[in-house]
């Protein structure tokens, strides 16, 4: 729970240079202690041929190049079926503890389908402004030990800071809205600031939280900083990029104490509570407990909470689910998830992130890596976000699979789901793959139009 910006992991997603299609979009998880920690779906599994670059000295880089055949087709017969060839090229820079960049997107020309007067690129993929934002998939400025830093990219499972109102959020669950996203993270004495913006192109999903370090206040500077802290947040949805949506905002105030600190070890308890400006009623509170582990091979973190909604307030409402529900929420009702009723009550919420690596190459890799967040409401509905990495083999064979199933246990609930497996030959350096799963579409309506995608393919890369 300590106040620090890990920005090696950062830098362990910038310099793999993730090939997941948009099923698995590349992203910047944040943990609610200010830490971003890596995720292993929005990284893929630690690759060979980029070890080597990742923790050496001086200037590093990687180039890559895949080409997989796409195929888009509509479920409950809705729509039309589209194919693809998708070309992907991707350069990675590493210029240290301050500097990485990944720069690359998939670009997909048209095979057949899709309908009359179409052109050679899928149009959906290039059609506003914030999609030109996909070409930058991670951009860091900034390391744990400047007092500013900056990232700007895809985001998925982003967390800000103490998390109640911003969690396990994907920038990407839309498939036809491609935005860079970035935070800024600052320290200036007992103050700790994260501002983060889903979409720097466009008027989108935009926040803050300054978490105040008590123990300093009061006694001055701390040995071990972040152990006892009040903050406050705020989120604001101008719903003016990627589709039009009703507005929302949202306010929380958190307190932390980390209770037990043992050398690769801690606990700690927190409080909240939140609601939204001008709306009375809309509140909700929460209490819990969360632990952190690392040890040279397991980094582990655990959370669980109750919580208390009321009046349509929920914590976690700019979740994984969000770019969707902000069309129509799941559930009977179609409304977007700022209109939708939430009927009050209580709930349990836990989250685990688990990154086990048997074998350290330049301490970055794993062989396993798994993130599952699941909440259970005292009304009967249930939330399950969960994503898993393996690698088998020597490394040679990666496998990943992603599900989210939102409102289960009440009517409309929303499934999605993908899985992605790679087989690397000659060394490392060429892969042969496969990936498939489920989408929806927003249409212009404010609907949500199913469909489903599968591709297969070659890519090779090259690390220096």
């Amino acid at each position: 729970m300590r106040m620090t910006r890990s920005w090696a992991a950062w830098l362990w997603w910038v310099l793999p240079a993730t090939a997941w299609p948009e099923a698995f979009p590349e992203a910047q998880p944040q943990e609610e202690s200010g830490r971003p920690p890596s995720d292993a779906l929005a990284e893929p599994p630690s690759e060979r041929p980029v070890q080597a670059v990742s923790r050496a000295s001086g200037w590093h880089y990687l180039t890559r190049l895949e080409a997989t055949t796409l195929t888009l087709q509509p479920r409950a017969g809705v729509g039309t079926s589209e194919g693809f060839v998708q070309v992907e090229p991707t350069l990675i820079l590493d210029g240290g503890a301050e500097f990485g960049v990944n720069l690359g997107a998939p670009v997909r020309l048209r095979l057949w389908g899709g309908g009359e007067g179409l052109g050679l690129v899928r149009r959906e993929d290039w059609d506003s402004l914030s999609d030109f934002g996909q070409v930058v998939r991670g951009l860091k400025l900034g390391s744990d030990n400047a007092p500013v830093g900056v990232w700007f990219g895809a985001l998925e499972s982003y967390s800000l800071l103490s998390a109640h109102l911003v969690r396990r959020y994907s920038n990407r669950s839309n498939p036809d809205y491609h935005p860079a996203g970035g935070f800024l993270t600052g320290t200036l004495g007992p103050l700790y600031t994260q501002a983060f913006a889903s979409d720097v192109l466009g008027a989108r999903l935009m926040g803050a939280e300054v978490a105040l370090d008590v123990q300093h206040v009061l006694f001055g500077q701390p040995r071990d900083p972040g152990r006892y802290t009040l903050a406050l947040s705020a989120v604001h949805d101008w719903g003016k990029s990627g589709g039009h949506a009703p507005p929302v905002t949202l306010a929380h105030l958190d307190s932390t104490a980390v209770v037990v600190v043992r050398p690769g070890f801690e606990a700690h308890l927190l409080a909240g509570w939140g609601g939204r400006p001008g709306e009375g009623g809309a509140w909700g509170a929460v209490v819990g407990a969360g632990a952190d582990a690392l040890t040279p091979t397991l980094d582990m973190r655990l959370r669980l909470e109750v919580r208390r909604q009321h009046g349509g307030f929920r914590q976690g409402s700019f979740g994984p689910d969000y770019e969707l529900a902000r069309f129509k929420a799941a559930g009977p009702e179609d409304v977007p998830v700022a209109e939708a009723s939430f009927p009050d009550g209580y709930s349990a919420y836990g989250e685990a992130e688990v990154g086990w690596d048997a074998v350290r190459y330049g301490g970055l890799s794993r062989h396993l890596k798994l993130s599952l967040g699941a909440e259970a409401f005292s009304w009967g509905r249930f939330d399950v976000d969960g994503r898993v990495a393996v690698q088998l083999f020597a490394r040679s064979l990666e496998v990943a699979l992603k599900w989210l199933g939102m409102g289960m246990g009440q009517p409309g609930p929303r499934y999605l789901g993908a899985a992605e497996a790679r087989w690397r030959l000659l060394g490392g350096t060429l892969y042969v793959m496969g990936t498939g799963g489920t989408r929806l579409f927003p249409s212009p309506e404010g609907t949500l139009r199913p469909g489903a995608f599968a591709s297969v393919g070659l890519g090779v890369d090259h690390a220096r």
